[in-house]
């Protein structure tokens, strides 16, 4: 009973992973826009950040850091707008604060990239089952008409083989847009963490002067 189930199955073909896989590639597609839209939208006017952040250097105004960063958008300015709200209450605050926000904004931006990972390393897979497949329906034919044997097993293998192509072609653009989008999260990541050192340095420099 199993086997005449799974021989069923077999006798299937490749036809169904090739449908699979053209799915996946919409899937890629529609995650890759949305994913680069998201990221342009939410990007960081990175010459009003720094000017924001030089003043609140130069004088210490956390409400007017406060103020100018609350017109920006993008990670940068989220993760040092929960440093300007909680320096009142001291450093370490701070920088908890800064390093929960980024975190979570790390989750937020990384969102749809473990579906690209998944497919760019499986769907080759996927396309050598679909081969597979196609070979044993492409046999199991030539068994049942070997009028035409010759004709018939080279016609059903070509046809597998295009599974194991599209495979590779559903697969390699997936690898090289995850690869683009994590450089451009890790970039981000980088530099919030970079600016986020610079406001800690500026919060126990304040510290330290009150102190005395």
């Amino acid at each position: 009973m199993l086997e005449q189930g799974m021989m069923q199955f077999a006798l299937m073909g490749a036809g169904w992973v090739l449908w699979l896989l053209v799915g996946l590639s919409i899937g890629c597609i529609a995650v890759s826009i949305e994913r680069g839209v998201f990221l342009f939208r939410d990007a960081t006017t990175q010459s009003a950040l720094q000017e924001a952040l030089d003043a609140f250097l130069q004088t210490g105004d956390r409400a007017a850091l406060l103020q100018a960063l609350t017109k920006l958008r993008g990670l940068e300015a989220r993760v040092l707008t929960a440093g300007a709200r909680y320096g009142a209450r001291g450093s370490e605050a701070a920088e908890r604060a800064m390093a929960s926000v980024s975190a979570a904004e790390k989750l937020r931006m990384e969102r749809g990239l473990a579906f690209l990972a998944t497919v760019g390393s499986n769907a080759p897979f996927l396309g050598l089952f679909g081969t597979v497949l196609g070979i044993i329906q492409a046999f199991h034919d030539l068994s049942v008409n070997t009028a035409e044997a010759s004709e018939a097993v080279m016609a059903g293998i070509s046809e597998a083989l295009v599974a194991t192509a599209v495979g590779l072609l559903v697969a390699i653009p997936a690898v090289v847009l995850y690869n683009v989008f994590s450089r451009a999260v890790k970039a981000r990541l980088a530099r919030a963490q970079s600016l986020a050192e610079l406001m800690m340095a500026a919060l126990l420099a304040e510290s330290t002067n009150h102190g005395e």
